[in-house]
């Protein structure tokens, strides 16, 4: 089997069964000889390049001892990732939704990140994420104190598993200044969140963060979010934001481009990173 197509659910597919095989301690050349293939196989399945029969993926999954539900979902990861007609747009709707996208993220080469009227969930402090997630507690899921804890834990180790990714990468994020306006849990958590975005930006040199002034006119993404993942590999993946439900994630160009310019205009559009820091610091 040669080199397949490079989509968004192999990609997804192959970042999983990298993290797994360490998880597992195992070497590409182990995992080779478990299902009969070469490292060189491996490594094409784990950069979203190549894709295992069922028989193979099974037996991998043996050999890293996966089980319950993160086995069914790889094997539902599988399964898409052969399917040969593919649609524009691919909509996750298996478990551990949140998992692949920071494995994603972490991956890219390049983020490009837009929002409107809320923070990127990379920038947002610990004390934002828990007013931000305390508010949705029985209202996009049921009552649970254990779920909404659950879901601010896996918010920070997202931003660290992106931010402390030892692979080199570009961050930009961009957000209009409504943003800091809409209060979140409260005045002091939004002047600690203030505070928290220009530590980072002094912290993380690799971050470029700029905001979109509320008096400038004609910005086209206004009401929306999107997110472009540039990989040094190839294929490029994009997603919008949604306030429920799952995310739809696209990488065929006809849909990616025009993300991709839409993030260029906004980009256009927002203070530079010295004007955007004097903002933050005008509004303490």
């Amino acid at each position: 089997m040669g080199m397949a197509e490079q989509t968004v659910e192999r990609r997804q597919l192959g970042l999983a069964l990298a993290r797994l095989r360490d998880e597992a301690g195992k070497s590409q050349l182990e995992a080779g000889r478990a299902i009969n293939r070469s490292a060189g196989r491996i490594s094409q399945v784990e950069h979203g390049k190549g894709t295992l029969a069922e028989d193979e993926l099974i037996r991998l999954l043996d050999f890293y001892d996966v089980r319950g539900e993160e086995r069914r979902t790889i094997l539902a990861l599988g399964t898409a990732s052969r399917k040969r007609v593919k649609p524009r747009g691919y909509l996750d709707v298996l478990p551990q939704p949140f998992q692949r996208l920071a494995e994603l993220q972490a991956a890219a080469e390049v983020i490009n990140w837009y929002e409107c009227g809320v923070l990127p969930g990379l920038l947002q402090s610990p004390n934002y994420i828990r007013a931000l997630l305390g508010s949705a507690d029985s209202i996009f899921w049921e009552a649970s104190a254990e779920e909404t804890g659950q879901r601010i834990d896996f918010r920070l180790g997202q931003q660290r598993k992106v931010l402390e990714s030892t692979s080199a990468k570009a961050i930009n994020l961009v957000f209009t200044e409504d943003s800091l306006q809409h209060v979140v849990g409260g005045p002091s958590v939004m002047r600690g969140q203030v505070l928290h975005l220009l530590q980072m930006m002094e912290e993380h040199p690799a971050l470029d963060v700029r905001v979109v002034p509320n008096g400038v006119p004609d910005n086209p993404a206004l009401g929306g979010g999107l997110v472009v993942l540039d990989f040094v590999d190839g294929t490029p993946v994009a997603f919008v934001s949604t306030l429920y439900g799952p995310y739809t994630y696209y990488h065929q160009p006809a849909d990616t481009e025009p993300m991709r310019r839409i993030f260029k205009r906004v980009h256009e559009l927002a203070l530079n990173a010295d004007d955007t820091r004097s903002l933050l610091v005008g509004m303490l």
